[in-house]
């Protein structure tokens, strides 16, 4: 993430609940991540948790992007 936008959301969060949620979801998500794959092996429910959990990583993430793109149209 851009220096900018990290500041940007600093900025928003505490107005933006939504915003500020989608934060703290997508941190959980990538604490899953690094968790499932600093594992040396994973079962096949594994594999398909990880690729959920980068799927609904990347839906935020352009929530979060939208959000960002709203504000900067209007200010």
């Amino acid at each position: 993430m851009e220096t900018a936008d990290a500041l940007l959301i600093e900025s928003l969060s505490p107005k933006n609940t939504e915003l500020a949620n989608l934060m703290v979801e997508h941190d959980q998500f990538e604490r899953q991540i690094e968790g499932l794959k600093s594992r040396r092996w994973l079962s096949s429910t594994e594999q398909h948790e990880l690729k959920q959990l980068k799927r609904r990583k990347l839906r935020g993430r352009d929530q979060i992007e939208a959000i960002l793109m709203s504000h900067r149209r209007s200010a």
